[in-house]
């Protein structure tokens, strides 16, 4: 059993800040954990900017506080987010998250990410091999 508080990883190689400070990751299960999956608690600066874009893992994302927008970059089709609201990226889409009011998501990736992975300039996670 693995029990973990996001005030003990505050702080702490998990939790990860953007390079531009629109959001920060909270990494409470990560590849190293061995169970299949990472979960995270994100939180999403309001007004900025986002845009990501996951070749390599599928996420779901569960929106607990906050309002904004999603843009399916593929597409263009716009989604209103807002508690409650869950999306997720099964097709590796491209897409921007604006919050009008910050955001508070709770995210579940698969395969897991390790916790060194950061964003390259196309908003993608590198795939990284989890060790067993």
């Amino acid at each position: 059993m693995i029990v973990r508080t996001t005030d003990e990883i505050t702080d702490t190689d998990r939790d990860v800040v953007s390079e531009d400070g629109n959001w920060r990751s909270k990494r409470i299960v990560l590849g190293g954990d061995g169970v299949g999956f990472s979960f995270h608690e994100t939180t999403i600066r309001a007004g900025s900017v986002n845009e990501f874009h996951y070749a390599h893992h599928v996420e779901a994302v569960w929106l607990v506080e906050g309002d904004g927008i999603l843009t399916d970059l593929d597409n263009g089709e716009v989604h209103q987010l807002r508690p409650g609201t869950m999306y997720l990226l099964d097709g590796h889409e491209r897409h921007r998250v604006e919050p009008v009011t910050q955001m508070r998501m709770l995210c579940v990736f698969n395969p897991p990410v390790t916790g060194r992975e950061v964003h390259d300039e196309n908003g993608v996670y590198p795939l990284i091999e989890v060790p067993s």
